[in-house]
């Protein structure tokens, strides 16, 4: 399969290319184009110069043409999820859901509306709030889920009358670029865009004059500066950054019936999920019992390429990730005992098994830094308002879970969290239907629902004398 970028809606192959490594293999699967400053330059002047016309669409005229892509995306879904596989390691029955998840967003996107509102209709005056476009979106994309993010993203933008200049992360870019292609005529040129580099034109993009708006998932760090980058004109900014996110299991928890959902959060796509769960407390009463279930699970997960049918566990996605996953590990083993998992599997690939690690504390790299892999510190406790006090004076603060038998004690606990999304007796329910927000360290801004739609826009207040109200 040939790969190219998307720029005013011609598929262009760009001065150079770049390798794309399987992390299963580590070998290359496919070629394709390092974009350079010269493109993300046309690629915002086309986007720029298609907003007029499309931002005077009306809503329901946007909204057909995300159907139309939503359709595509469907009909594509097999094809798109084997890459995003190939170059993201997920195991292809959960990359289907990805896949098809982006037509979903696409669908619920282009149901929603941007209605006005009548603030006030007096003898003084008469006042509406107006939604507005903002202009050229920059939305930028993580390795993780390169293809399950475009869907908070490309959808509100275009419905919200933006145009857009897409660029997937640069271990991850395959995906993006097919999409790039399925879409180049349905949407009128410039209005999206799809742009590939090889993690080095981030700065010229969030910097560029004709950026509005800045849509960025990915690290805390890189999102600090990407928000430095948007000081300078003031740009919008929606950053979905990283987390932390802590489980509490209370003392009269039954540990069979939760372990494996707590496993399964803990685990899935190696613990690359910005809102997986990645620290543990357990009440020192059934501490050892969830230790021993977590092992247990650990034991029986199926390690393996995403592509081979019955793949519980894909590789790390890349090998810097791969890397950071083992000093991890070793963390684990200085200030905790590991009880699963916990060697790199041979061959390859970037692969580590499910690991947990217990008999460890707050203070320690593994419980305090977001590890984003496959290794689970799991801390025993005795004092809640301890466990609460740490969780809250985290720098992040991106979601939480809290587990009990008693679903009026956890809702206690939750309530006390300082994190931007808690569940009960659950983790990591999104939908987009509902908003997504960090808060703290972990984000700026919200996604998915009406409000995720809403960040995309401008207030525009018209206040007219009474004497001219109708």
């Amino acid at each position: 399969m040939e790969f190219k970028m998307l720029i005013g809606g011609d598929l262009v192959a760009g001065s150079g290319t770049m390798d794309v490594i399987n992390p299963a293999t580590a070998a290359v699967i496919s070629q394709c184009p390092r974009g350079t400053a010269v493109d993300i330059n046309a690629a915002v002047a086309a986007a720029k110069g298609a907003f007029p016309a499309w931002s005077e669409l009306s809503v329901a005229e946007r909204s057909q043409v995300l159907l139309k892509i939503a359709d595509v995306v469907d009909a594509n879904v097999d094809e798109l999820a084997r890459l995003i596989t190939l170059e993201g390691g997920c195991p292809l029955e959960f990359t289907k859901f990805e896949a098809a998840g982006l037509a979903a967003s696409l669908r619920y996107f282009a149901g929603l509306s941007l209605p006005e509102t009548l603030i006030e209709n007096s003898t003084s005056r008469r006042v509406r709030l107006v939604r507005r476009s903002l202009g050229v979106v920059a939305a930028i994309t993580p390795w993780n889920f390169p293809f399950d993010v475009i869907g908070v993203k490309l959808p509100p933008a275009l419905m919200a009358g933006n145009t857009v200049v897409l660029k997937p992360a640069g271990t991850t870019p395959l995906a993006s670029l097919h999409l790039g292609r399925l879409i180049a005529r349905i949407v009128p040129p410039g209005v999206v865009n799809v742009v590939s580099d090889a993690n080095d034109l981030g700065d010229i993009l969030t910097q560029h004059p004709d950026v509005r708006k800045v849509s960025f998932t990915g690290s805390t760090a890189t999102g600090r500066r990407v928000m430095a980058n948007a000081a300078a004109t003031l740009k919008r900014l929606t950053l979905e950054l990283g987390g932390n996110d802590a489980a509490i299991v209370l003392d009269d928890a039954d540990v069979k019936k939760i372990a494996t959902d707590i496993a399964f959060w803990a685990f899935f796509h190696a613990g690359q999920v910005c809102i997986g769960l990645k620290r543990l407390y357990v009440h020192a009463s059934i501490y050892d019992s969830m230790c021993e279930e977590l092992v247990a699970i650990a034991g029986k997960t199926v390690v393996g390429d995403g592509l081979t049918a019955g793949t519980q566990l894909g590789p790390l996605q890349n090998l810097k990730q791969f890397e950071r996953a083992l000093e991890y590990i070793a963390d684990g083993r200085k200030h905790g005992k590991v009880i699963a998992g916990g060697e790199r599997l041979p061959g390859p690939g970037y692969f580590i098994p499910p690991t947990v690690v217990r008999d460890i504390t707050d203070g320690s790299r593994l419980v305090d830094e977001e590890q984003f892999c496959p290794v689970l510190p799991v801390i025993k406790y005795t004092e809640i308002d301890e466990v609460i006090r740490g969780i809250n004076t985290s720098s992040f603060g991106l979601g939480g879970s809290v587990w009990s038998s008693d679903p009026s004690r956890a809702l206690a606990v939750a309530e006390r969290l300082n994190v931007g999304m808690v569940w009960i007796n659950k983790h990591c329910d999104v939908a987009t239907h509902i908003p997504f927000a960090g808060s703290k360290a972990s984000g700026v801004g919200v996604e998915f629902g009406q409000e995720g739609l809403l960040d995309f826009t401008q207030i525009h207040i018209i206040n007219e004398p009474a004497a001219q109200a109708t």
